[in-house]
């Protein structure tokens, strides 16, 4: 496991959206099966769909579940950084469904000519159910997404350190100007 350890130092996740990488590695599968592992290239086409999450869950657990780009709007120039793509609490176990999404998943929209953006996946275990102050956010808005803190977050709500992660990188492709469109109401 210390892959993930690793990973998240060489891409310098560590620091730039946590202080501590996850000791597990979270698996992330996108339809058709394409797995995410540890900065493959992966496609704004291919990540459109939310993906499906395993992690090593407690049944009577809650987690917070997390993505976010740590490169908006380019990793030269992070000046939104982060910009959320999803934020789900109070998971209970591995139920996705279940739990309180404070934003709706969003895949990868990079801007043209911006190089390969980082997406981070990250699990936390809270301390208890929370209640949030955040606001719900849509997939049809991209408001309130950027200038996100991974760190501020998990601060504020005492969830300490990730206990599983994983990331993979995109670049523009043709269905970027889809995802713009939907996320501007259209």
């Amino acid at each position: 496991m210390a892959e993930a350890v690793e990973s998240f130092a060489k891409h310098k996740i560590v620091p730039d959206v946590v202080q501590v990488a996850p000791m597990k590695l979270l698996k992330v599968t996108y339809s058709g099966g394409l797995d995410v592992n540890n900065g493959n290239e992966l496609t704004p086409t291919q990540v459109k769909s939310a993906p499906q999450l395993e992690w090593s869950a407690e049944p009577d657990a809650l987690y917070t579940v997390l993505l976010t780009d740590p490169d908006a709007p380019s990793r030269k120039e992070p000046k939104f950084r982060e910009w959320h793509h999803w934020l789900v609490v109070n998971v209970p176990g591995t139920q996705i469904d279940k739990g309180d999404v404070l934003s709706a998943y969003v895949g990868s929209g990079p801007p043209q000519g911006t190089g390969l953006h980082r997406y981070v996946f990250l699990i936390f275990k809270q301390p208890q159910k929370l209640s949030c102050n955040e606001p719900r956010i849509p997939k049809t808005s991209g408001d309130k997404r950027g200038k996100f803190n991974t760190v501020k977050f998990a601060s504020k709500y005492q969830l300490g350190n990730p206990i599983a992660g994983n990331f993979y990188q995109a670049q523009w492709d043709n269905y970027v100007p889809k995802l713009y469109k939907q996320l501007s109401g259209k």
